[in-house]
């Protein structure tokens, strides 16, 4: 019987990416949920929920209603101890619902770097990205939530990674964006890009050098992190 992996996008062109093949390949079912636009109910059961990254803050409640919802969300599966992964946003929003405060990071963090993993981090599924760069595309960051363990940092960034036992896992950089779409990216994020003053063709060249890697390194990890589900 096929399990059910909802996922909650933000923005169309930041979906799960090299994960969708991985997933599929365990035997989950994908179903995506427009941020915003579609009733989170059947996320709060699923088997497995995915939060997605996105350009909007996690404390733009008044702008965006929507998002309290999501956060009351995520606080509901992580007290009932379901599974659960945030990436960017979501890893922002799930330290917003564990009480924890979002906040402008000292400069935004776009590009190809790796991340330093803790001692918690090398004996987590994380392990599985060290030896090359990650994907980092964020203005914000977070307090390290009480409760959780910080499994990976950046100059830039001293929380870049936490989880909460084995079940709940954030990740603020993309460990996902190994797909052959990133242009997409380049595409959707153009103004930010060129107001950063961003070398788009030195991030694009970055991509399809490391592109390989990236996969492979990401698909590790998801694996690592469902065989600790099972």
């Amino acid at each position: 019987m096929l399990k059910t992996a909802t996922v909650i996008r933000h923005v169309a062109f930041e979906d799960l990416g090299s994960f969708a093949d991985t997933l599929s390949g365990r035997g989950y079912d994908i179903r995506y949920l427009e941020a915003g636009c579609d009733s989170l109910d059947s996320a709060r059961d699923a088997d497995l929920l995915i939060l997605l990254g996105g350009p909007v803050s996690s404390n733009d409640e008044g702008l965006y209603p929507w998002l309290g919802r999501e956060i009351r969300l995520v606080r509901d599966r992580m007290d009932r101890n379901l599974p659960l992964l945030g990436i960017c946003l979501g890893a922002q929003l799930m330290a917003r619902a564990l009480g924890a405060r979002v906040y402008t990071a000292k400069s935004k963090e776009i590009g190809f770097s790796p991340i330093v993993l803790t001692e918690a981090g090398e004996r987590s599924p994380l392990a599985a990205l060290a030896g090359g760069p990650v994907l980092h595309w964020h203005g914000e960051t977070f307090e390290l939530p009480d409760g959780a363990e910080r499994l990976a940092s950046t100059d830039l960034c001293t929380n870049q990674a936490f989880r909460i036992g084995p079940r709940v896992m954030a990740c603020q950089f993309h460990p996902e964006a190994a797909d052959g779409g990133f242009e997409r990216w380049l595409i959707g994020h153009h103004v930010e890009l060129r107001a950063e003053g961003v070398d788009l063709g030195g991030l694009r060249e970055t991509e399809r050098n490391e592109r390989a890697g990236l996969r492979a390194r990401g698909a590790a990890f998801l694996r690592a992190w469902l065989d600790e589900l099972d």
